[in-house]
């Protein structure tokens, strides 16, 4: 144990220094966020150097030597993160993280092994593990990939709140996305469908350029050579119901020889 703790130490020092001079230490920000890792390693001086540099990262860590302790021990505590061997005595490290899986609160895996075939990580990943590292492998590289898994945990966690807006108003004209309602002036505009979707297109995206195919693929779905009439004709008969003038339009402009664009300030010149 003191050859251990000797060549941890330098280890620590060489690492630690290569670190720093390269801009790549643990902030105090990283540190006061306290991670649960369980390491299951059965070669005892590399899972105690690995304790020591999750520690580095402010990391509590627990330790299990064999497959069936890893099992016992993850079904017993939640974890954040189980860095798992892949070769292990009792039960190698496949079968535990199929084990691991089985759970019903999701625990990421980061995958130890010496084994470095392309067959070894595909079967790795196909059980359930979330990355993998090869040995003989670097304490930075593993840190690394360590703050990665906790930075995708996190950000899986957080719920994204997509807020898509109701109402669009663009010089006189208001459309209402929910009720698909249009008024020009303060007065309701009967629009067909299509049309309501193709202004929606428009109001959503001011100043932006469609291709004729571009406005088939967004609003009908399709783009196939020789339908570009069916875009013509909805943007005629779209400018007879919003254009004071649909001789000179002020809101859908035609971009020569590429499409057509909504004004960007709500109106302007053909």
């Amino acid at each position: 144990m003191k050859a251990y703790a000797k060549l941890a130490d330098a280890v620590a020092v060489a690492d630690g220094a290569e670190m720093e001079s390269e801009g790549v230490g643990v902030s105090t920000a990283q540190r006061s966020v306290s991670r649960s890792i369980l390491v299951v390693e059965d070669d005892l001086d590399i899972a105690y150097l690995v304790d020591l540099h999750l520690r580095d990262l402010g990391c509590d860590v627990d330790l299990a030597h064999d497959g069936l302790s890893a099992v016992k021990q993850a079904f017993s505590k939640s974890y954040d993160l189980i860095i798992l061997d892949l070769m292990l005595p009792r039960r190698d490290g496949l079968r535990v993280c199929q084990q691991l899986r089985a759970k019903s609160n999701y625990t990421p895996v980061l995958m130890l092994t010496a084994k470095s075939s392309e067959l070894d990580r595909v079967v790795g990943f196909e059980v359930g593990a979330d990355d993998y590292v090869t040995k003989p492998f670097s304490i930075r590289e593993l840190q690394a990939r360590v703050k990665a898994l906790f930075r995708l945990v996190e950000s899986l966690r957080t719920p994204v709140v997509s807020v898509r807006p109701k109402m669009f108003q663009a010089g006189d004209i208001v459309l209402d996305v929910e009720k698909r309602k249009v008024a020009l002036q303060g007065q309701p505009i009967d629009l067909t469908a299509k049309e309501f979707d193709l202004l929606q297109q428009f109001i959503q995206h001011p100043g932006r350029v469609f291709t004729r195919t571009e406005l088939l693929n967004s609003v009908w779905g399709y783009g196939h050579d020789g339908y570009e009439h069916t875009v013509n004709s909805h943007i005629n008969r779209l400018r007879a119901k919003i254009e004071t003038n649909h001789t000179r339009p002020e809101y859908v402009l035609t971009v020569w020889g590429v499409g057509y664009k909504f004004y960007e300030n709500g109106k302007g010149d053909a």
